[in-house]
């Protein structure tokens, strides 16, 4: 389990590499329930990503980055890495989905990783990055599944509270739980108050029904694959992310995916807010399952990330167009 010291100590190793994003309040004074974004979207790569990748990479011994680091992501982590590579100069191999966004798959590239495709799943690039470290001796740089990535993410959490210290619910995106697990640890072991509540789309709710059923439960990679937020099409929650859920996440409830494209186009009203459809399940959250989470007043939706394809925008906002 990661310790609050660890995530003080992620905090640290951040400064001057991740940015230290505002929280935005969105909603108006007269709103019984005021809502906070937290905008990872911010971020030098676009994505709350980076804290976890460099936090990471900075923490490896220099004949394991000598050697290099590789990784598996859908796209935002696949980032990340690559840009604590470059700032560390660090030689980066990810494996993509060959189905993930254009956008997210030329950042990458963009910010000098070598990138290999494989199928949609996310079992499958896992394999495939370590079959590939155990051939050339690469360093694995996990997604969620790892304690440094872990501490890394959780200092949106210690930010959060800094600057909100009378938070009563933060609402998290969930993917692999990576995220989630070190929000929910920030802010557990300093204010054990505080509800945290995870968010997932419903075609993607394996970390639902793994707390429900109180062990690690998979979705078939069929269905998550077609989920527009493609972000959080993991199939399954990490080990280590799981024992953290189970420790300080409050409930993790699920979005539909016209309440995902109706948040999306929400937020994308002011170029601040911009959010990809898995930076967006928050909102989706607070805005249609209200009965679903604590009654509070002071919340916190954490946009995680803002590489929304130009072309999958305009096509949300011409299916809404439609619609009317």
């Amino acid at each position: 389990m990661v310790s609050l010291q660890d995530i003080l100590e992620a905090q640290t190793r951040l400064q001057g590499i991740a940015v230290r994003t505002p929280l935005f309040e969105w909603t108006g004074a007269a709103d019984q329930r005021k809502l906070f974004l937290k905008l990872e979207n911010l971020q030098p790569i676009g994505a709350f990503k980076l804290r976890g990748a460099y936090n990471k990479v900075a923490s490896l011994s220099e004949d394991d980055r000598r050697r290099g680091v590789i990784s598996y992501s859908s796209g935002n982590h696949g980032q990340g890495v690559a840009y604590a590579a470059r700032a560390l100069g660090v030689k980066a191999i990810i494996v993509m989905p060959g189905n993930a966004p254009t956008n997210k798959l030329e950042a990458t590239a963009a910010l000098g990783a070598e990138i290999i495709t494989v199928g949609p799943g996310s079992e499958e690039r896992r394999l495939r990055a370590e079959q590939l470290a155990a051939k050339h001796g690469y360093s694995i740089v996990p997604p969620y599944n790892d304690e440094k990535i872990i501490a890394g993410q959780g200092t949106v959490g210690l930010e959060i509270l800094e600057d909100l210290p009378k938070v009563e619910t933060v609402l998290v995106p969930v993917g692999g739980g990576g995220l989630i697990s070190g929000i929910s640890a920030a802010l557990k072991l300093s204010s054990p108050n505080i509800k945290v509540i995870g968010v997932e789309p419903e075609l993607a709710a394996d970390a639902q029904a793994s707390l429900r059923a109180g062990r690690i439960v998979s979705s078939p990679a069929e269905q998550v694959s077609q989920t527009l937020a493609d972000g959080l099409r993991t199939q399954s929650i990490g080990a280590i992310n799981f024992e953290h859920i189970r420790a300080y996440v409050d409930d993790i409830v699920t979005v539909t995916e016209d309440e995902i494209h109706e948040a999306t186009l929400t937020l994308s009203a002011n170029t601040q807010t911009l959010a990809e459809p898995s930076g967006a399940v928050a909102v989706a959250a607070f805005l249609f399952h209200a009965d679903e989470l604590p009654n509070t007043k002071i919340n916190v939706a954490v946009i995680s990330g803002g590489n929304i394809d130009s072309t999958l925008l305009a096509e949300l906002r011409s299916a809404e167009l439609r619609r009317l």
